[in-house]
């Protein structure tokens, strides 16, 4: 009976040995199976760039709870769990799940600084306050505004185009603070757009020394147009010396003044100096290249303190009158909107007939809306040599410019500078598009110094070459009417 006993026992340990076998080896394949299933939907899924913020929590494959692990297998992931990590592998671990599913790579995949597989980040340098903050703000809507139209249509190449904004305030002394958190904080891949010659002169060198796209700069100045160009700084705009150029062909040829009857009313720093130069050179070549003294006003940046200016004016007319000389008929302006208005203010009943012409710079609108709040018989009359169309016209480039305008920021009224920046960013995107997916500088700097004959319907084409890095050369005349509006001029 014992022995008998003891063999049904036996018996019995072994068919719950046997089935425990059996049961464990199930649960087991299940867990494997729904391991096996949540790979399949990872591995189904787009793979994306990731930044920090995106990279979802890590998740190890491991056995189902209550399931005992082998030996061997415990053993080898604590070996793994302790073991150093290189330098390059902690980078990627603590950007990626600890197990990547097949056929799918988690690691950041931008290949260039600002450039995702989502996006690319563009900056802009401009004056967001201060006096002249229209300036800044209207660049950066019409850029904004060709943005949005181009994400809207999937963007490039699948990326969507994104500007950062620093607010240099039209200060050289904060344009240094403001470029370097463009390039270090906002990772930047080039500039577009930004605004002033002054704050250029210390924004360029920033940009050269790290070799970043400087495009389409809301300025003429020469220090961005050199012979031959800075290979990384391109220009949509006509020059300064273009501008002013064309402007004293008209005042002398057109309006019939001789050269010494025009003044330059000019901002005391590398802005006015640029303006002047251009008018020195258009009329040193009126007289065959005979130097005269030009009479130039002055005022400081960012205020309207123009009592100097208006006084020297008095006193050169009066002098001028006392050796029976013509006096001054036309002033050449090369400011900002405020003090623009402000001097025509404090002239205009003294000299009634004079002549008032500004370059692009200026604003037209923010110039064209100081005025009329002064008066109509300040604004009537008043000249703005223009870098693009006029905004009132019916071209397709103006209409897309307003529908765009409308949409993205409805209430905002047309403007001179808001539609330089749309055309700015056309152009850039026309770039990006003919470059290809494969994006960095040097690559995008090569499409463009090929880039012949863009057609963005400004009536001209835009012609970029390794020897010119100015894409338009042409400069629009327009005139203030009496309801403050700018109407087409000829000024040949």
């Amino acid at each position: 009976m014992a022995r008998t006993g003891q063999m049904v026992l036996v018996a019995v340990v072994a068919a719950v040995v046997a089935l425990g076998v059996v049961f464990g080896r199930s649960l087991l394949e299940g867990g494997s199976s729904l391991n096996s299933d949540s790979q399949t939907k990872q591995a189904s899924k787009p793979s994306d760039s990731l930044t920090a913020n995106d990279v979802p929590a890590n998740r190890a494959l491991l056995p189902a709870a209550g399931i005992a692990a082998a030996p061997g297998a415990a053993a080898s992931a604590t070996a793994q769990a302790q073991a150093p990590l290189s330098s390059g592998q902690g980078q990627q671990a603590a950007l990626s799940p600890t197990s990547k599913p097949l056929g799918q790579d988690s690691s950041v995949s931008s290949t260039f600084r600002g450039v995702t597989d989502r996006e690319i980040r563009f900056g802009i340098s401009a004056p967001f306050t201060g006096p002249a903050k229209e300036l800044g703000q209207n660049m950066k809507r019409g850029i904004e505004a060709a943005f949005n139209v181009a994400n809207a249509k999937g963007g490039v190449y699948g990326r969507q185009l994104r500007l950062v904004a620093a607010d240099d305030g039209y200060e050289p002394t904060r344009t240094a603070v403001a470029m370097k958190e463009l390039y270090e904080k906002d990772q930047v891949f080039g500039l577009v757009g930004n605004v002033g010659t002054p704050t250029a002169v210390v924004a360029l060198p920033y940009a050269l020394d790290r070799k970043m796209l400087f495009f389409g700069a809301f300025t003429g100045a020469g220090l961005l147009r050199n012979e031959p160009p800075d290979r990384y700084v391109f220009n949509y705009r006509a020059s300064y010396a273009e501008e002013t150029g064309a402007v004293v062909n008209y005042l002398v040829k057109v309006r019939r003044l001789l050269p010494e009857q025009i003044a330059v009313f000019a901002q005391q720093d590398a802005y006015g100096d640029a303006g002047f130069a251009g008018v020195e050179k258009a009329i040193r070549s009126l007289r065959g290249g005979i130097e005269s003294p030009i009479l130039r006003l002055n005022y400081q940046r960012n205020t309207v303190d123009v009592e100097d200016a208006v006084a020297k004016l008095q006193q050169y007319n009066a002098q001028l009158q006392q050796k029976k000389r013509p006096p001054i008929k036309a002033v050449i302006m090369v400011p900002t909107y405020r003090a623009a208005a402000k001097f025509i203010e404090k002239t205009r009943d003294l000299y009634p007939d004079m002549i008032y012409t500004s370059v692009s710079f200026v604003g037209s609108t923010a110039l064209a809306d100081e005025l009329m709040l002064l008066g109509k018989k300040y604004a009537t009359g008043v000249i703005v040599t223009q870098v693009v169309p006029a905004v009132d016209g019916h071209s397709s480039l103006v209409l897309d410019y307003k529908s765009a305008l409308a949409k993205y920021f409805p209430g905002e009224a047309p403007d001179y500078v808001s539609l330089e920046g749309y055309v700015d960013a056309s152009v850039l995107i026309a770039a990006l598009q003919r470059n290809g997916a494969q994006l960095d500088t040097e690559g995008l700097v090569g499409t463009l110094e090929n880039l012949r004959d863009l057609d963005v319907g400004l009536g001209t084409p835009v012609i970029f070459s390794r020897s010119d890095h100015q894409g338009v050369h042409r400069v629009w005349g327009t005139q203030l009417d009496e309801t403050g509006h700018y109407q087409p001029i000829d000024l040949q």
